[in-house]
């Protein structure tokens, strides 16, 4: 296969990805006018973005493993079939209960697509240079997409409704989905065996859809109270026995062994933390600049617009060190670079100005980001063989949602607490209190992430062979 057919299948399954982070992002501009239309409570709000998250993080392990076992366009496909009709019925849904269900059915679909789009990323770039730089442009996808979804969130929102938030995934998914089945190569599996490991499956899945519904009600049930100690005893009791099923099953739906990988755990731990913040801060940033700065939905979108396309720049630069000089040192200044920009909006005026305020953050994060997010993926996925692909892509995406959902569910909830406590001054000056509170816990899991690179992840030393231009060992360096 050569180099522009291999571009244009990491085109389509790229634009596959997109889809996915897509409708976590685009929804929060629209959040305000969904809460209006729908009559939801600030407490209930959340659950459009939890809900879809609650399954897409639940299913991850699943998605990727049945890519692995019954081949990865496959499962691509099946899923962004699924998403694609499940947002045209979003559009026309009627009630809030329906409307939170089929976010649940979509997070589902999402979770084959993510991991199966991953994985053939995985199996048509060699590792080396050009998978860094396809990893690269991917996590442009992954984060600057999110904020390109605020811009076209907000868009939509203004000037065509809501509801077409969904309705565009309709005429791209059916229009992707054709030219995948046309293009990309059908990837069947690699593994000797298509025993799926169904115990296990139910285990995790209902294990991890407990722990994001646990965390989601804590803040409203009361962090000590009788169901969440309930539902976390019961969680811990899901995840054991899974542990132990995985350790005894002959076909495990996620073999142990691939925890005996230092960076594979290492990353893993970290992205949860990353996740949590960029979670937080898109859905935070997007209530104060509407809520509080008085931004329409289109002007909340392009107040976004500098993330992407530094993002979009930065990204690829950083593939090509990462490539030169290996990831612990990006894994390292990455987080810390965001935990500062965060920090500049821990003093989020009442009466603020955006570019003030505002823009600084929005300058500085992505650059954050785009040192950590690539190498975190780099090091999840690196010398892990063709049949785990889907395997390791669905562990790490389980770890961004599930990071993602704790997070959102843990910085919405400081917001709120801290606002019923200041309601006295006003419900404006109330929430930013809230949002700068919330904002000084993201700096701590910032923290928490820069700490994890330094104490677990593991850099090997590069052959001097690595640095010679066009060598073939500097295509296939491995970075365990």
């Amino acid at each position: 296969m050569n180099s522009r057919s291999r571009w244009l299948i990491f085109l389509l399954v790229a634009v596959a990805q997109f889809m996915v982070i897509l409708d976590i992002s685009i929804t929060n501009v629209a959040l305000p006018t969904i809460k209006e239309a729908y009559h939801f409570t600030t407490d209930t709000l959340q659950w459009v973005i939890t809900a879809y998250a609650l399954t897409f993080g639940g299913f991850l392990l699943l998605g990727g493993r049945v890519a692995d076992l019954f081949g990865r366009r496959r499962t691509l496909l099946i899923g962004m079939t699924g998403f694609t009709i499940i947002s045209f019925f979003i559009g026309i849904s009627q009630s809030a209960l329906l409307l939170i269900v089929l976010r649940a059915l979509q997070g589902l679909a999402a979770a084959l697509m993510s991991p199966s789009a991953l994985s053939i990323v995985l199996t048509t770039f060699k590792e080396g240079k050009e998978r860094n730089k396809a990893l690269g442009y991917w996590s442009t996808i992954a984060t600057g997409g999110a904020a390109v979804g605020l811009l076209l969130g907000g868009v939509l929102t203004q000037y065509v409704g809501w509801r077409w938030n969904f309705f565009i995934n309709v005429p791209v998914g059916l229009s992707v989905a054709a030219a995948i089945f046309k293009i990309v190569p059908k990837h069947e599996s690699e593994a000797d065996h298509t025993d799926l490991d169904l115990p296990g499956a139910v285990l995790v899945t209902s294990g991890l859809m407990t722990l994001v519904f646990l965390i989601s009600e804590a803040p409203v049930w009361g962090i000590f109270s009788l169901p969440v100690i309930g539902l976390f005893v019961f969680t811990v009791l899901l995840l054991i026995a899974f542990v132990i099923n995985e350790s005894r099953s002959d076909h495990p739906l996620m073999p142990l062994s691939i925890f005996k990988v230092r960076n594979v755990v290492g990353a893993n731990l970290m992205m949860a933390p990353v996740a949590a913040t960029m979670f937080g801060n898109f859905f935070l940033l997007s209530l104060y600049i509407q809520t509080v700065l008085r931004y329409s939905p289109v002007m909340t979108g392009l107040s976004f617009l500098p993330f992407p396309i530094i993002m979009g720049y930065a990204s690829t630069k950083v593939s090509g060190l990462v490539t030169k000089y290996g990831y612990k040192r990006f894994l390292i200044a990455g987080p810390l670079l965001v935990a500062v920009s965060i920090g500049l909006l821990c003093q989020l005026p009442v009466h603020g100005n955006y570019f003030i305020n505002v823009f600084p953050s929005i300058v500085l994060m992505p650059l954050g980001i785009s040192m950590t997010y690539m190498p975190l993926i780099a090091a999840a996925t690196s010398g892990v063989r063709s049949d785990e692909s889907g395997l390791v892509s669905g562990l790490i995406n389980t770890s961004q949602q599930m990071g993602g959902a704790l997070g959102l569910s843990i910085l919405s909830g400081i917001a709120a607490a801290v606002t019923a406590s200041f309601i006295q001054l006003g419900q404006r000056a109330a929430a930013v209190a809230g949002y700068d509170r919330a904002y000084f816990a993201a700096v701590i899991f910032m923290i928490l992430a820069a700490s994890l690179a330094i104490v677990i992840i593991k850099q090997k030393k590069h052959p001097k062979k690595h640095h010679e231009s066009h060598s073939s060992v500097s295509q296939q360096v491995s970075f365990d």
